[in-house]
């Protein structure tokens, strides 16, 4: 059973009922529903073989867009905090799962519902079928070189690996871009869906970014920055005030404290957030 899972088979029907065919491959009984179309006995049908949710073999002839041995993105579907993340890879009645040992320590920076990634299939030696993360080596394989007339445009991608060093991302138009601490605000979650500028270009092709604003947009872009923080810290709250110093400001957000003090200022015209107690708040 196991060398059968995860992958393309061609399997002769056997037999059948009022729901499902049942084809055999190997010595392995596999059914298939009969919603995916008219087969007779005798007959050599193609699918993609797995265990459902009961752990009933089955095969279906919607063929998914991952498998073993192929990779492809995979829209994160659910978060479980005792065993990773699922993903969806186009079959109708299972999910597979991202373990939690390929996920980042931090539980902070683990994927969301919506977020992307790129996975192939793995079946371990129970027969449970796992999602596995790409490695470096496939998606520089997949990556085109960055070139100079890039530079300053917008890009677009997901986060495909977390380092202290900074962040990497596959653009949409597959290149691979790099965030330097210094250029984000907020470290970026795995799987996450960014959009950066192009501010050079490596010698291997990929692409410095930043996720900071240009200044011409950065009093709008302040604002939005501070209220993305606030909502997604746990309290939806800040320590950080008018009151704070230049210092603080700039250490935490990158920023002056005349651009803090304008998005503040927009913000509260706005009603969106209040100060309290040396505390800012989101309304």
């Amino acid at each position: 059973m196991n060398e059968l899972l995860a992958t393309v088979i061609s399997g002769l029907i056997i037999d059948e009922n009022n729901d499902f065919y049942f084809l055999q491959k190997n010595g392995q009984t596999f059914r298939l529903s009969k919603s995916e179309g008219n087969h007779e006995i005798g007959e050599m049908v193609e699918g993609f073989a797995y265990l459902n949710q009961k752990h009933e073999a089955c095969v279906t002839t919607r063929l998914p867009k991952v498998k073993k041995g192929y990779y492809a993105f995979a829209t994160v579907t659910e978060v479980r905090k005792d065993l990773g993340v699922f993903v969806d890879i186009g079959l109708s009645d299972k999910d597979m799962v991202v373990s939690c040992d390929e996920l980042p320590t931090i539980r902070e920076l683990w994927p969301k519902p919506g977020d992307q990634l790129l996975v192939s299939l793995h079946v371990d030696a129970k027969d449970r079928i796992w999602a596995v993360l790409a490695d470096e080596k496939i998606f520089k394989a997949m990556a085109r070189r960055g070139q100079e007339s890039q530079q300053n445009a917008n890009v677009t991608g997901f986060v495909y690996r977390l380092k202290l060093a900074g962040s990497y991302l596959l653009t949409e138009d597959y290149y691979i871009g790099f965030v330097h601490p210094s250029e984000r605000y907020q470290e970026p979650r795995l799987g996450e869906k960014v959009t950066a500028r192009v501010i050079g270009v490596r010698p291997d092709g990929v692409l410095n970014l930043s996720m900071k604003p240009r200044a011409h947009e950065a009093i709008n872009d302040d604002a939005q920055m501070i209220l993305a923080y606030l909502k997604r810290s746990q309290s939806h709250s800040m320590p950080y005030t008018d009151k704070s110093t230049p210092e603080e400001i700039k250490q935490m957000f990158g920023i002056s404290k005349g651009q803090f003090k304008r998005a503040l200022g927009h913000l509260m015209k706005e009603k969106l957030i209040e100060q309290v107690d040396g505390q800012t708040k989101l309304l």
